[in-house]
């Protein structure tokens, strides 16, 4: 039975891979195949896959994967390169992948402050139908100084 390790292997890797699957469609709304994809290029090896070698890993067409690779890779969690001399794509997920999504997101979120700063000063911070903006423009704050106190916290662990 030399086979059943690698068996057993692959069908752990693919049950990891639905776990990933799942989780990324409870908490962040995509589409399994999504994470799936996303489950795959954190597990796979060589760190590089082609669409084709994908599809294969998780069982989906290449035609399927399109608007997950497109909505991957226009959000920088997924990079797609091509090697000199081919023709094939190949995707992967960077080591710094998540933290750069993950900032750039806090950036986004932390700029919507300045958004709800000038709602106030158009509907005025004091009467009823405000209380939605000012409980955003403080839950910004909030996130701002939250995030502007690690990056502090960052750069001097990182200047030590």
């Amino acid at each position: 039975m030399p086979n059943a390790p690698a068996s057993t292997e692959r069908e752990q890797i693919q049950a990891w891979v639905e776990r990933v699957a799942a989780a990324f469609a409870q908490h962040f709304g995509l589409p399994p195949i999504t994470g799936r994809i996303l489950g795959w290029l954190l597990i796979c090896d060589p760190p590089e896959q082609s669409a084709g070698e994908i599809a294969d890993a998780i069982g989906a067409s290449r035609a399927s994967l399109t608007t997950s690779m497109r909505l991957l890779t226009v959000g920088d969690l997924v990079r797609r390169r091509t090697r000199p001399g081919e023709r094939t794509t190949y995707f992967r997920i960077d080591d710094d992948a998540w933290e750069k999504v993950i900032r750039q997101r806090i950036v986004a979120m932390v700029s919507l402050r300045d958004i709800t700063h000038d709602a106030l000063a158009l509907i005025g911070p004091d009467n009823e139908r405000a209380a939605r903006v000012r409980a955003a423009h403080a839950f910004f704050g909030w996130l701002s100084e939250c995030f502007s106190a690690s990056r502090e916290a960052a750069t001097t662990v990182h200047d030590r």
